[in-house]
């Protein structure tokens, strides 16, 4: 998504790009947007500047669509696109279903009166598996706790009371899109996006839960997102890096570094298994910067 009353690239479009590559998708649509906010011939400019800016990517075959979201103009070529340009993946229903919470909600009023209160709600994208009304389920690294001035995660199981996906309630919910989880855990435990980070899926088949990592890393030649594209230099012992891996963030104290690779202990533990991903980015002029990604291992 690029907007078109902006100069192409900005630093976070830089970011997205090097994200993109990093995942190795290369079946990518790009939406030139608030076409309507621009006359035409600097939207024709802002087209040309996105041309430029893929030219030698992974994006560079990508068709580019102009629209206005907000007068609802080629969206309807847009979802042409995504339907005929972006294969649908193969699923396996079969799989154990993992879904990563990024939003939790309590969504009752103040003042609801005990008897009508709802439990907590989870929003996110199932990856693989599916869940149903009534399943039981699992969240880790769940509810962060103290024990001897160190930060403990336990484990949270609840019940599935109820599934929403595209404003509607359905009975089962698979891969594709975003999906709204009814719960019946206290909706403390849930508002203000408190379980974010998280994986939900059937107990006892979840990844375990890591205070420590270690990674196997690519560095990109250049700072993503910085105006200057300074070099990245190399990841150093005793080092604080921010880490991303699926919707979870925490900080990293850099341990053992080898080429391409490192090992580091965590603020906040995470759940992650072998071969998951993780954003690496380092803070550099009081903001974090994108500086590589690598995968879990072992």
């Amino acid at each position: 998504m690029i907007a078109a009353n902006e100069k192409c690239p900005q630093p976070q479009t830089r970011e997205h790009l090097a994200a993109i590559e990093t995942v190795g998708l290369d079946k990518l649509i790009i939406v030139q947007n608030k076409i309507d906010l621009v006359k035409r011939e600097d939207a024709i400019r802002s087209y040309n500047d996105i041309l430029k800016f893929v030219k030698g990517s992974i994006a560079e075959e990508a068709p580019i669509i102009p629209v206005s979201a907000q007068h609802n103009v080629n969206i309807d070529l847009l979802v042409k696109a995504i339907q005929g340009y972006l294969p649908t993946p193969k699923r396996d229903p079969s799989k154990p279903p993992r879904m990563h919470i990024i939003r939790s909600f309590d969504v009752n009023n103040p003042g609801t009166p005990i008897e009508d209160l709802r439990g907590g709600v989870l929003g996110g994208s199932i990856y693989q598996g599916k869940f149903s009304v009534g399943d039981e389920v699992e969240i880790r690294p769940g509810l962060p706790t103290r024990e001897k001035n160190r930060l403990k995660m336990r484990e949270l199981f609840t019940e599935i009371t109820s599934l929403h996906v595209g404003g509607g309630s359905v009975q089962e919910a698979m891969p594709g899109g975003l999906v709204g989880v009814g719960t019946m855990l206290d909706p403390s435990l849930t508002k203000s996006d408190g379980l974010v980070g998280s994986l939900v899926g059937k107990p006892g088949t979840l990844p375990v839960v890591r205070d420590e990592l270690s990674i196997d890393v690519k560095l990109f030649e250049s700072v993503v997102g910085s105006k200057e594209q300074e070099e990245v230099a190399k990841i150093a012992k005793g080092e604080k890096l921010l880490l991303n891996i699926g919707t979870s963030k925490t900080m990293a104290d850099v341990g053992l570094v080898k080429k391409d690779y490192f090992e580091a202990k965590l603020s906040i533990p995470v759940c992650g298994e072998e071969t998951d991903r993780v954003a690496i980015s380092r803070r550099l002029q009081g903001r974090w910067r994108l500086i590589g990604a690598g995968t879990l291992s072992g």
